[in-house]
């Protein structure tokens, strides 16, 4: 069989055959004869079970006779001994082998997994491999990240001239043996003992062998994350791989959460709070990121970029939408590189970048026609002068819920509007309002500017006590809506009034007195526990939440007041010891 294959502009190398020598002569006969051959992945055998050879499309029985321990103990005498994780190799191959123990350390299974060099594959990201900044790749086990950090390790070495060195734990790399694969060109290889040793020879390679260059295979601990952040700052490029799909994956990842920079929880003054109309505690990153670059890989053929980690980071952590790059390469080798829309501008919710400001939403229907320029120009002194009486008519509507006022002075009902709705809010967390128009899915986008706002919303007490707000939007004819307080159950109420979805159901749980029967303190403060554990655990995060232990009257107007959040609740325990659990929707 001819050792070299070319796929498209990629050329692979896989010397099957000195793997195939390894198995018994029955399962070698078969794949020897074997049509799908060329894109094996892997043979697996199993004591007792039949031996069966997995392909990219699925995995078929080699033989109708079972292994028996002879076959594995010949299989085990060609390979040779197992390391510490339980793999071997074949001598400068780029074949892994890897065993199956029982309790008493017994090999009962074999993995035999099928090693090719390919040559070309990182051709979609060549540019960010010559830049010099520090790489990390992501994706599932079996979708190439080795194989692609071979590739780099050998274009840098051999192409750029850069001195390599590669940290190989299971020599997956650079192949079994004390002379590496030639698949890694000049790149310099260090082995390592024990697996738990690794970051141990990071910091070794650095300090002994004067490396421009690191590769690391699956950065898996925190001692590791904490050698690569160590070498980064040392002004080493690294290129390395970690297990996870997305970027989303190590922000939730207390382990790694480190290379791409870590979170921390910040506590915001009151004007900043009120700047980013978030909570006054926000996640934030925590430091530069160990790796500049990240790369997604979804499938062989289709990787998404990230070319600046702190940038992407960021935005996630403000819950906004990223825009990266997704790079794809077809059958003759050619590389296209588009970027990904966030899902409000695929569906048509938010202008795309750059493009011009229009009238959009109610006043673009002709229901609230903007202000003639020769009488905003004029506007203010009658603004200031009408301040007064505006004032007086939002006072005497503060405690009327139902009411909605206009700049004008005129109720707005909201029949005809066009869609989306677009909110300027003011003074009310950016994280509650996203999570309600997420969950609901109404057709509201959030915007910074109120010249393009259709309406705003605002907490009351912030209406009341800023003129400025009021003038601007008697000026530009938009309605202001308000909230007694900022919490999910207000704006849930209002969002959906705006929208003429007005549902009385949900309750206005402000003042726990009114679920309570006696108005004690202790009722209170239980109902106050129901209530922040609903708005700031069950609704945003969906997780459940178990309340202290409470006697059984308070527990029943705990489920009251659950019943008002339409959730589910359950009491759960053994008196004194029988508490409340609240489910998500």
């Amino acid at each position: 069989m001819d050792e070299n294959l070319s796929l498209g502009r990629m050329q692979i190398t896989d010397d099957l055959h000195q793997l195939l020598a390894v198995l018994p002569e029955s399962i070698r006969t078969t794949l020897e004869q074997h049509p799908k051959l060329d894109v094996l992945v892997e043979v697996v055998m199993d004591l007792g079970r039949y031996p069966e050879a997995r392909f990219p499309d699925g995995a078929e029985d080699l033989s109708e006779i079972p292994i028996t321990r002879a076959d594995l103990q010949a299989c085990v005498d060609r390979i040779g001994s197992f390391s510490g994780d339980n793999r071997a190799g074949i001598e400068r191959t780029l074949h892994r082998i890897s065993c199956l123990r029982n309790r008493t350390g017994e090999i009962i299974g074999l993995t035999c997994r099928v090693g090719r060099a390919v040559y070309g594959t990182i051709n979609m990201i060549r540019d960010l491999v010559e830049t010099g900044k520090s790489i990390l790749m992501l994706g599932r086990p079996g979708v190439g990240k080795t194989t692609a950090l071979r590739e780099i390790a050998r274009v840098l070495a051999d192409e750029l001239g850069k001195r390599v060195v590669i940290i190989d734990t299971s020599n997956e790399i650079a192949g079994d043996g004390d002379i590496p694969h030639s698949a890694i060109g000049r790149a310099r290889r260090m082995q390592v003992a024990r697996p738990e040793l690794q970051h141990q020879v990071m910091i070794e390679a650095v300090e002994n062998h004067m490396p421009e260059v690191i590769v690391i295979d699956e950065i898996g601990t925190e001692l590791e994350a904490l050698a690569a952040r160590t070498i980064a700052e040392r002004g080493v490029q690294l290129v390395g791989t970690a297990h996870g799909n997305r970027l989303e994956n190590l922000l939730k990842n207390p382990t790694l959460s480190d290379l791409i920079g870590g979170i921390q929880a910040v506590t915001l003054g009151d004007d900043e709070a009120r700047r980013r109309a978030s909570q006054k505690t926000v996640l934030e990153r925590k430091s530069p990121p160990t790796f500049e670059i990240a790369v997604e890989m979804h499938e062989r053929h289709r990787w998404v970029v990230h070319d600046s980690v702190a940038e992407m980071v960021d935005t996630l952590l403000r819950n906004r939408q990223p825009t990266p790059q997704i790079r794809t390469v077809d059958e003759t080798g050619k590389v296209s590189i588009v970027r990904e829309l966030p899902e409000a501008l695929k569906n048509g919710l938010m202008p795309p970048p750059n493009a011009p400001q229009t009238p959009r939403g109610w006043r673009s229907s002709g229901r609230m026609a903007p202000m003639p320029a020769t009488l905003a120009t004029n506007a203010s002194q009658a603004t200031l002068e009408a301040d007064l009486g505006f004032a007086q008519l939002l006072d005497r509507n503060w405690d009327d819920d139902e009411a909605i006022i206009h700049s004008t002075g005129t109720p707005v009902g909201a029949n005809g509007e066009e869609l989306p709705l677009h909110v300027y809010p003011y003074g009310i967390g950016r994280d509650e309002l996203d999570q309600v128009i997420e969950v609901l899915n109404l057709p509201v986008v959030l915007t910074k500017d109120i010249g393009s706002a259709d309406a705003v919303l605002a907490l009351r007490t912030h209406i009341k006590n800023h003129s400025k707000l009021r003038q601007i939007s008697k000026v530009r004819q938009v309605p202001i809506y308000s909230v007694k307080s900022g919490t999910i159950p207000q704006i849930t109420r209002t969002l959906r009034r705006m929208l003429h979805m007005d549902d009385p159901g949900i309750p206005e749980a402000d003042d726990m007195r009114l679920f309570s029967q006696n108005g004690s303190d202790d009722e209170v403060e239980a109902l106050e526990e129901a209530r922040l554990a609903v708005e700031q655990i069950v609704i945003p995060k969906g997780q459940p939440v178990e309340l202290l232990p409470r006697s059984s009257y308070v527990r029943k107007m705990q489920h009251e007041l659950i019943e008002h959040y339409r959730l589910k609740s359950a009491s759960f325990g053994e008196e004194p010891n029988r508490r409340l659990r609240i489910f998500p929707a």
